[in-house]
């Protein structure tokens, strides 16, 4: 059975520290269920970031989950072998994780991956994939993720871009092919751009800059979440 139309506006985090994904923890808490964390190698993408910038254990995590209860956290994980650490991710508290089908060296690995983060406690395990890589790959291991996470813009790790063109026609296809399939959408979105990427398919969409540059974040969630239900009812749509 398709899901329903339901957006769900997703709060990302690049952290440089532990004290980054805190305190930006307890901010978002005032108005979202979720946190997107994005974690980064310095290899397989540009920038490295907290746990791997400054060996920073995972185990601080419990802090967050004991003092912020209200947030739920995934993780996106743009580094070159992510099976175990995302069994350590898991272990962890963070409950979905999804790293990048083309770190992985066959579908596969993937496949393996995907079930080593939920045996480890993951809720929901997934793929993510970059906008220049073909859509058919997912054909492989669609059957072992509970969600695509496709990047909306063309450089990982990197808050900020505009959304690339194609982005929109990738969630059209991912979502024809597959209507069961929850599609989440990553890069470039904002309150002029999330119902269209709605009405193409996706039903989840991570937020970074569009709120880490907001005077109000609670306000301006809202004002995103109010336009992608916009794309669950076109009729209901108005001018930008």
């Amino acid at each position: 059975m398709k899901y329903l139309c339901d957006p769900q506006i997703i709060p990302t985090v690049v952290p440089a520290d532990f004290a980054n994904l805190e305190s930006t923890a307890g901010l978002v808490t005032a108005y979202a269920d979720w946190l997107h964390v994005d974690i980064a190698d310095g290899q397989f993408a540009p920038n490295t970031t907290w746990p791997l910038k400054d060996s920073t254990q995972l185990s601080e995590l419990e802090r967050i989950r004991t003092e912020l209860p209200k947030i739920s956290l995934e993780v996106h994980l743009m580094i070159a072998d992510p099976t175990e650490f995302g069994a350590r991710c898991a272990r962890a508290g963070f409950k979905r994780i999804a790293a990048h089908l083309e770190s992985f060296e066959s579908g596969a690995a993937a496949r393996t991956a995907l079930r080593a983060w939920k045996e480890a406690g993951a809720t929901e395990a997934g793929i993510a994939l970059k906008v220049g890589t073909p859509l058919a790959l997912v054909d492989e291991v669609v059957d072992a993720c509970d969600f695509v996470h496709l990047m909306s813009i063309s450089e990982i790790g990197t808050q900020g871009l505009p959304y690339d063109d194609a982005a929109l026609s990738r969630v059209e296809e991912i979502h024809a092919k597959y209507p069961d399939l929850m599609v989440a959408v990553d890069g470039g979105i904002s309150e002029a751009t999330v119902e269209q990427f709605v009405r193409a398919g996706a039903n989840r969409m991570c937020v970074g800059t569009a709120l880490a540059q907001s005077e109000d974040p609670a306000k301006t969630y809202a004002r995103i979440h109010e336009r992608a239900m916009m794309g669950c009812n076109p009729a209901a749509s108005v001018a930008v």
